[in-house]
């Protein structure tokens, strides 16, 4: 790993010129779209005669994954003309200002890609992170120019194409019959018709993501969920679904990921979900869905046994309190990634149960946890650190907590788990700049190598005066056993 910015122009291009011819996966995380144009052009090499051409660098790149400043005609015709090779290209800029037309995307650079026919993997994200900016250059004629040469694409990812219609989108839903994969975030003019006839599509789609996508109803979920395969949902920020949504989904016997944040579900809605898909999730998201409450959770853990349930995000959540949090816990759900930030009615009786809560007998309390996040939870006092030491939550590798609370409070748990990444700022844990989970992958938080492992075995021999405190403290003593009688 090393620095991009770092290199002169002309020195990053005679630097790759070394790189071995065996190199398949190349990812930089952030370098200007001019260096990699002069990188990859075959331009005549610096202080060599003009009749000598330079070889291609990077012959043998299959995979590229780039962040730019901005992604430009220029650019993507340079990639796709030199890495004849190339089966995954994804690309994300993140502008400062509104780019001029020779540094931005257009129609022109979309008929560019994949002119070897080998690309199986596309994806052109515009990050909104500093201004609010779109690719406004390309429009459907653009997408119709790319469909043509990419028939036999897998997974397609576009974000921030506003003026792309239905009928741009619908060109790709019938022009890539082998499409498993697609995310379209942004989609300000995506409509229900999109997925009118999705029936009548040789589609097999497993993963989809339609983030931002406002204009989107429940019927467009009734047309799409004709792909019974499906295994990942990504609906965040879809602000029009509602639980007639949730009833289509509740047909899926295969979903694993199901994302559902800012949407208008409701209580009775989520309650679809039990005795029929609840069973197989993995990962389910309902932040930010402010009708739900307390019953949500009665809803869809009560009673239910052998879930596989491992991530849960019920964060921003208003009217969720400590009593939905104990009933979570009863469950004894192996959850291994808990978020519940910016949830008012939140305390620290919560954090008491997930500490006393056991998934099986054969495991120490609070054990399946990895990532928890409370931060900014308004009933958070300092009792809750207490429960947050050794050995409560001997896997937690992962924190995120509020700064004022008290700082003190924070260093010295970080000093008595060294191991903890302890977050305090409201940044989002496991979550890269690429956000991961926008990609529909799954995080792995257990990564704990041997010389890790034997430390922590030893914690558990070791006193804590700390907690030995904490243990014979009559306030914490009470309300320890106040949630084994609610048990």
């Amino acid at each position: 790993m090393f620095d991009v910015s770092l290199f002169l122009r002309h020195n990053f291009a005679r630097v790759w010129a070394l790189a071995s011819e065996k190199l398949t996966s190349l990812e930089i995380g952030y370098v200007s779209s001019v260096m990699v144009t002069e990188l990859l052009s075959p331009s005549v090499g610096p202080h060599q005669p003009l009749n000598h051409i330079r070889a291609s660098i990077l012959p043998g790149i299959l995979k590229l994954n780039l962040s730019v400043d901005y992604i430009t005609d220029a650019m993507v015709g340079t990639i796709s003309k030199s890495l004849v090779s190339l089966t995954h290209l994804d690309l994300r800029d993140t502008p400062l200002i509104e780019p001029r037309i020779t540094f931005d995307l257009t129609n022109s650079g979309l008929q560019q890609i994949n002119q070897y026919g080998k690309l199986k993997h596309l994806s052109l994200i515009r990050s909104q992170e500093y201004i609010v900016t779109y690719f406004r250059r390309v429009n459907d004629l653009g997408i119709l120019l790319m469909a043509d040469k990419c028939a036999n694409m897998e997974s397609i990812c576009l974000g921030g194409f506003c003026q792309v219609t239905d009928t741009g989108f619908k060109t790709i839903l019938h022009s890539c019959s082998s499409l498993y994969r697609l995310r379209v975030s942004h989609g300000i003019h995506l409509t229900d018709l999109v997925f009118h006839d999705m029936s009548a599509t040789a589609l097999c789609m497993t993963h989809v993501s339609l983030r931002w996508c406002n204009l989107l109803t429940n019927h467009a979920i009734k047309s799409l969920v004709s792909n019974t395969h499906l295994k990942v949902l990504d609906l965040r920020d879809c602000k029009s679904l509602g639980d007639e949504a949730l009833r289509a989904i509740s047909t899926l016997p295969e979903l694993k990921s199901l994302l559902l944040d800012g949407s208008d579900i409701s209580d009775s809605g989520l309650s679809y979900l039990k005795g029929r898909i609840i069973s197989s999730l993995v990962s389910l998201s309902v932040r930010g869905c402010k009708r739900l409450t307390d019953k949500c959770v009665y809803a869809l853990f009560e009673g239910s046994s052998r879930l596989e349930l491992q991530e849960l995000d019920v964060s921003n959540l208003p009217y969720l309190s400590d009593n939905g949090i104990l009933c979570l816990a009863k469950s004894r759900v192996p959850i291994s990634v808990l978020r519940m930030r910016q949830c008012p009615l939140i305390g620290d009786t919560s954090i008491m149960a997930l500490a006393s809560m056991q998934v099986d007998e054969d495991r120490g309390h609070g054990s399946s946890l990895r990532l928890l996040d409370i931060y900014n939870c308004g009933g958070m006092t300092q009792l809750a650190f207490r429960w947050l030491k050794k050995p409560y939550f001997p896997r937690l590798r992962w924190l995120g907590v509020t700064a004022n609370v008290n700082r003190d409070i924070i260093d010295a748990l970080a000093r008595n788990r060294p191991f903890l990444n302890v977050a305090s700022h409201g940044e989002e844990l496991g979550i890269d700049q690429w956000d991961n989970s926008e990609s529909l992958h799954m995080h792995d938080y257990d990564d704990v190598d041997e010389l890790e492992q034997w430390l922590l075995e030893g914690e558990f021999e070791d006193d804590d005066e700390e907690m030995i405190d904490a243990e014979i403290n009559p306030e914490m003593f009470y309300r320890h056993c106040f949630i084994k009688k609610l048990w």
